[in-house]
């Protein structure tokens, strides 16, 4: 099926029937797929906007419409309805054309695991990847102070400090100290665990002051109740949020009113978007975005800065103002949109005079700083792949560079890694976990090279069936002459010969090129040298993590796992009964069939599985299949 771009008569009926009222529209791929929504005053100008010959649109945006087969609207009396239409299909379809902001895990989230019985909080690079009640909180501009406050936030509350048990049977210190509730005990419930989670997302909203007020509440409560040591504890508490509060870099007059406040900095390629959160008259967050640039007017674009950070926004986390460096051209649709969405009216206007304006302008000022940092390190990457270019001698920068890795231990769990990167930049969608399967590779018997070559043969036997921008202008591979020699006879086999390939010894950083005794040596400091170790570094720890993973289930996998007929239920209730595998295997047969659950047929599995031969336990499970 042709798309709509390349149909020319097909086109220009669709555009011919479009109306001039208010509305969302749907962009859709051949499949059905819906590609973006938008929403518009008038959807006849709009959505022409999109097909006319020479329109300047961003790289993201002419993408999609190179894929719009045909497209779908939706009319609104008004286009206030038309925003908050727009915003439910987006939270409902997540068209992946409408992220406006860069995903480019520069700046750290605070993720709180909602979908889980008891909440977990975590610092993370990847928002959007969990569940859907899970929220997002950020992201920050300063990793460093998101540390310590989550440190001190786990200080404060009792919170989980560990993601597995010390002890099966009984909670660890952190219990004792009063740092944790005891969840793998499931000494509180989950309704209280929850509560404790609720007052920490206050304060990430910004509602710090409106907890320190519950909390005197109820200290004061406990006191009158004679319960003098919670009333302490609540009394610490509010003192630790109190110099939280003190440790903001900012206060601004009028501590009554929450705003925020946003301004960009652009240059021809990049925009640098900064937007402060200041609550009670201090500075609780200062959040980073970047955007490609797309030739429109600086308004336009924090209107939608501002339409996509709020749509992932709780109702009290909208402020009740919002400054901006710049008019917005629907300033009173947004601002009716985030007033429906907060039961409160929330202004919004460009302020020109007084403290308000110095707000604004301090912010265009860290906006600026930010670009000049964006610059600074793409012009880096850039020089980086220029220089490298020119030492290996390739025909030009190498756009898309993947390095592989292998990791084990004397060659047990032996496993490799691939990583990507896309003009100097991590991509890790394209990141990929091997496990090795050769027979050969076993515990004791490490074998690098045969490692090396399964990996390359299992990369490019597929390279056919990938699009061919997907095949890698460089390959990099961890390691010195044996492990290059590995890689490129797979590869010429493959027919695959023609792609650059390099080996990286560790040592010494070694650049070694197929056909050649002697090994290329970058100059320390030069961005090419840097380029290198940084996807080299990168595949090691892809790949030491992975081992780490797969080494830890061999470890924490119990024996009872080989047992036919065992499954998680099972299992469960022979260590609640027996306490430990050693201690089930020396019991007897009447006291496992004696075990509820279990029955004489399965204890008779169990008892054969650790007292006879291999080929009693299969004649035991065809015993009790044959009886069930």
């Amino acid at each position: 099926m042709t798309n709509l771009i390349a149909d020319a008569e097909r086109l220009k009926e669709r555009l011919e029937l479009l109306p001039t009222s208010a509305g969302v529209y749907l962009m859709r791929d051949a499949a059905g797929e819906i590609l973006y929504v938008g929403k518009a005053k008038n959807l006849r100008n709009r959505v022409r906007s999109y097909f006319q010959p020479g329109h300047d649109h961003s790289p993201r945006i002419a993408i999609m419409v190179g894929k719009v087969y045909d497209f779908e609207l939706i009319l609104t009396d008004t286009e206030a309805e038309a925003l908050v239409l727009e915003d439910n299909l987006i939270k409902t379809h997540k068209p992946r054309y409408n992220v406006l902001l860069k995903d480019d895990k520069q700046y750290p989230y605070l993720c709180i695991t909602w979908s889980e019985e008891y909440p977990r909080i975590f610092i993370t690079r990847r928002r959007g990847s969990g569940h859907p009640e899970d929220r997002y909180f950020g992201p920050y501009t300063d990793a460093g102070a998101l540390h310590s406050t989550l440190g001190l936030l786990k200080k404060l509350f009792p919170l989980r400090q560990r993601n597995s048990p010390v002890f099966k049977d009984r909670p660890c210190i952190n219990y004792e100290m009063g740092r944790c509730p005891a969840l793998c005990q499931r000494l509180i419930s989950p309704q209280e665990y929850r509560a404790t989670i609720r007052q920490i997302q206050m304060i990430l909203q910004g509602r710090t002051a409106e907890l320190i007020a519950q909390l005197e509440e109820q200290m004061q409560a406990a006191a009158a109740a004679m319960n003098f040591e919670h009333a302490a504890r609540l009394r610490d508490r509010i003192t630790g949020l109190n110099q939280l509060g003190a440790h903001q870099k900012i206060t601004v007059p009028d501590s009554s009113v929450s705003r925020d406040a946003v301004a960009l900095a652009a240059d021809a390629s990049l925009v640098s978007i900064q937007l402060f959160q200041v609550r009670s008259g201090k500075l609780i967050g200062r959040l980073g975005f970047s955007a490609a640039a797309s030739g429109e007017e600086p308004g336009r674009i924090l209107q939608r800065v501002l339409e996509e950070h709020y749509r992932a926004s709780a109702p009290e986390e909208i402020p009740l103002e919002v400054l901006t460096q710049h008019p917005l051209p629907e300033a009173d649709i947004l601002a009716a949109w985030l007033a429906e969405k907060k039961g409160r009216k929330v202004e919004i206007h460009a302020p020109q005079r007084q403290i308000k304006a110095e707000l604004i302008e301090m912010v265009a000022r860290n906006a600026e700083a930010e670009l000049q940092r964006l610059e600074r390190f793409s012009r880096r990457q850039e020089k980086g792949l220029i220089n490298l270019a020119e030492a290996l001698e390739l025909p030009s920068a190498p756009r898309r560079m993947e390095c592989y890795d292998i990791s084990h231990i004397q060659g047990t769990d032996t496993v490799a890694s691939r990583v990507v990167f896309l003009d100097g930049a991590p991509a890790k969608q394209f990141y990929r976990h091997y496990k090795i399967r050769d027979p050969r590779i076993v515990a004791g018997r490490p074998d690098d090279f045969a490692s090396m070559a399964e990996v390359i043969s299992r990369r490019f036997a597929r390279a056919e069936s990938e699009p061919e921008g997907d095949l890698p202008d460089l390959v990099v591979i961890d390691g010195g002459k044996g492990q290059l020699s590995a890689a490129r006879a797979v590869m010429e086999e493959l027919s695959y010969g023609d792609v650059p390939t390099i080996g990286l010894a560790k040592r010494l950083e070694e650049v070694f090129l197929p056909g050649r005794s002697d090994p290329v040596i970058l100059p320390e400091g030069d961005p090419a040298l840097h380029l290198l170790q940084r996807i080299r570094d990168e595949a090691h720890r892809f790949a030491v993590s992975f081992h780490r993973e797969q080494r830890g289930k061999r470890m924490t996998r119990s024996s009872l796992d080989d047992i036919p007929g065992i499954g998680p239920a099972k299992r469960k209730i022979l260590l609640d009964t027996f306490r430990s595998v050693p201690v089930l295997e020396k019991a007897s047969f009447e006291q496992i069939a004696n075990t509820p659950g279990i029955g004489p047929r399965l204890a008779r599995v169990i008892h054969t599985y650790f007292h006879g031969e291999p080929q009693a336990v299969a004649r035991a499970l065809e015993a009790e299949q044959a009886a069930n």
